[in-house]
């Protein structure tokens, strides 16, 4: 009689998520993520950047015009893992312990990871790429709360956050810090370990199903590209940000992303036009780099489609990519005098093969170059670690305002693509879906097709609640159960949307009131107009604050020590 019971749920459970006739009821899960990247920086979201495997995920696909993640890399992380809140899982801000539980810059032991639920549901779990949910990156130190630790069968990739893409700090395989191999780059390794778990997964577990996480770092900075892919761009960008902004816009009308009300924010006022930008020529090779980061990216998820459809895995394969927060405006390495390139090495001292790198930021290549930063340094190589700045991360968020680390639009729109053969709809396919959603959704939305159950206790200790909804019934084209609100916070940066209503503020700056759907790009503020809106909608996201571990910025981050910071 349970067998039956068992057998008549999996077939609701294939009538209901996707319309589709013939498919297990637990399917494989890849959730897949790019790192600093702008909502208009893939081509099927409007870039002129050449992404043919992500566009075609979506073509076959869902695509999502209002998925939002949480301003910041490890928060996001932290969501995303747990279906929780970033403080809710201990990391409100970064990997640093500010003496506060939603600060401690450490996983909780009170949440459980998507692989943690996944393997209780018969999962086989793997990991390629950045994890940065814990302080403990040292390979001598405490690993409890590593990948292997924390629900994941097989890990490649860094424990820590960011770092050089030919030389990252403490890249690990499952619970050993390893040197690169040669001629190594991170982008394309994560995607070659990605694809190597699809195939080896199939030889050795086929009869079971697998939850993979591709946390790519690529398009953060440093802005290191191979020279094969930095080509492709060679001239694209020659017109500048402000052209750029304006061709993206009119192609995100074009394909029904932005509503043709919707208008394109003025040129933040910290970015010159650019026809009186400086240094125009680094400017542009800092652009051509990043979006060549972008493109292995896609080249790199091509492959991992491929070892799929190699393995005749695709068909019940669920593809979820994501980015973890707004393009990002930071300085990295472009202040000061340019640091021309040695001539010669003979009086540098190249690193030891097997030595492993400690360093964020290395001092020199493997080959024994000095690392450089600097106006005018030609991104790129090994030997140079720069950010691509404010004015091209303003084109990268088109049409939107302000950045990563700040939960206006620019800092928190995502593209979120969903691809399921055996699981979307027919209908639904090359579809956008307009009802907003969050990271905190993809932990019940991995509960609800996979046929999980989310835990009440985990390891002794009991487990916070699921916040997030099931995002499964976006892909038959019906509507999202969501009841509650969507809530944000970051270093004081505050947001709550509700409906159309998106209350939002800078730190220390007055509440602004947007109708999301008139005004996508928050450029007129409704607060005066609707005092009674204003007043309710704080109230919400007080209660959600003190109920969800947040403390004030002010408390955390005291005047004297900002300098510090």
């Amino acid at each position: 009689m349970i067998r039956i019971l068992l057998t008549l749920w999996g077939i609701a459970g294939i009538l209901v998520i996707g319309g589709a006739t013939e498919r297990p009821d637990k399917p494989n899960i890849i959730i897949m993520m790019a790192d600093d990247m702008g909502f208009s920086d893939i081509g099927c979201y409007g870039s002129e950047i050449q992404t043919p495997n992500l566009d075609s995920l979506a073509r076959n696909g869902v695509r999502f015009t209002q998925f939002y993640n949480t301003a910041r890399c490890c928060p996001t992380r932290a969501t995303l893992l747990t279906g929780l809140y970033a403080h809710q899982a201990g990391i409100g801000h970064m990997m640093n312990d500010r003496g506060y539980d939603g600060y401690r810059g450490e996983l909780s032991g009170d949440c459980v990871t998507i692989a943690e639920v996944m393997k209780a549901a018969g999962y086989r779990t793997y990991m390629s790429g950045k994890w940065h949910v814990t302080k403990h990156v040292d390979p001598e130190g405490p690993k409890y709360n590593w990948p292997r630790q924390r629900g994941f069968d097989r890990f490649f990739g860094t424990i820590h956050g960011a770092g050089s893409f030919y030389d990252p700090n403490s890249l690990t395989r499952d619970n050993t810090q390893i040197p690169p191999d040669e001629d190594f780059y991170y982008t394309a390794a994560i995607s070659d370990h990605a694809a190597g778990f699809v195939r080896d997964h199939k030889k050795g577990h086929g009869d079971e199903p697998f939850f993979m996480y591709v946390a790519y770092t690529s398009p953060h900075w440093p802005m290191h590209a191979l020279e094969k892919d930095i080509a492709k761009y060679k001239g694209r960008y020659d017109e500048g940000w402000d052209v750029l902004r304006q061709e993206r816009f009119e192609r995100m009308k074009k394909l029904g992303l932005i509503a043709d009300h919707v208008k394109l924010s003025p040129r933040d006022t910290q970015s010159p036009a650019w026809k009186d930008a400086k240094n125009k020529e680094w400017e542009i090779r800092l652009m051509e780099v990043y979006a060549a980061m972008i493109d292995n990216m896609d080249q790199g998820i091509g492959r991992i489609v491929e070892s799929l459809e190699e393995t005749g895995q695709l068909d019940n394969t669920l593809i979820l990519f994501v980015a973890d927060n707004g393009g990002c405006a930071e300085g990295m390495g472009r202040r000061g005098e340019f640091v021309p390139r040695p001539t010669q090495t003979s009086a540098l001292k190249p690193m030891d093969p097997k030595a492993l790198q400690t360093d964020m930021i290395p001092k020199v290549t493997r080959d024994g170059y000095p690392v450089r930063q600097g106006v005018g340094v030609m991104a790129g190589p090994a030997d140079t670690y720069l950010g691509y700045g404010l004015s091209w991360a303003n084109a990268s968020n088109t049409p939107f305002r302000q950045y990563k680390h700040w939960v206006h639009e620019g800092g928190i729109s995502s593209p979120l693509i969903a691809h399921w053969p055996a699981g979307v709809a027919a209908k639904q396919k090359n579809s956008l879906y307009r009802q907003p959603a969050h990271l905190i959704d993809l932990m019940s939305t991995c509960v609800d097709v996979a046929g999980a159950k989310y835990p009440k206790t985990f390891r002794g200790r009991r487990i916070q609640p699921m916040e997030g909804v099931s995002l499964a019934p976006s892909l038959s084209g019906k509507s999202l159960e969501r009841e509650a609100p969507i809530f944000w916070e970051h270093e004081g940066n505050r947001a709550i949307r509700d409906g159309d209503w998106k209350l939002v503020s800078k730190y220390r700056q007055p509440w602004e009131l947007y109708n999301i759907r008139k005004d996508r790009s928050e450029l007129n503020n409704l607060a005066k107009q609707h005092p009674d809106v204003v007043a309710r909608l704080e109230k919400r996201w007080n209660e959600w604050a003190s109920s969800s571990q947040v403390v004030l910025w002010e408390v955390l981050n005291p005047p004297r020590n900002r300098k510090k910071k």
